[in-house]
């Protein structure tokens, strides 16, 4: 089932059921994809499925940071509902021990010698984690491995 059905199928589900936060949150993800589509003129692929749903991630973990700032925890609660809705729809996360062997294999299949190849790391390694880590987490432990 692609993506798209899942969430045309989650959709009607959301609707039987009277589930008003992922009946919001499911529309929100089918328009992101839909202006996606436009935005490209053509049919999304896995990889821009995924970086649509990386980014409706991305902000939705920027609200809840900003709502607990302003001390609003109605707001982060419904946003972490939210945020639970969409990531149902990405791939598996890595664990910490899977990160940190991805990180050192491209390390040495890169042949980076120090802080100055942080760049070309970086470059390697994220189409490999794309939906799948965060990217401030990646950009650490990459540099806390080349400061070694």
């Amino acid at each position: 089932m692609t993506l798209s059905e899942q969430i045309t199928e989650d959709l009607k589900t959301a609707m039987k059921e009277h589930d008003k936060t992922a009946l919001d949150t499911i529309r929100m993800i089918k328009a992101a994809l839909m202006n996606a589509k436009i935005k490209l003129g053509h049919d999304l692929t896995a990889d821009d499925e995924l970086s649509v749903l990386s980014t409706e991630v991305k902000q939705r973990k920027e609200s809840i940071a900003e709502f607990a700032k302003a001390g609003r925890q109605d707001l982060v609660a419904a946003t972490q509902a939210e945020l639970k809705i969409v990531q149902r729809y990405l791939p598996k996360p890595l664990t910490q021990a899977e990160l940190t062997a991805l990180v050192d294999k491209t390390i040495k299949d890169v042949d980076a010698k120090g802080k100055q190849d942080f760049g070309k790391v970086m470059k390697a390694l994220m189409p490999q984690v794309k939906g799948r880590a965060d990217g401030k987490t990646v950009s650490g432990l990459v540099g806390k491995q080349l400061n070694k």
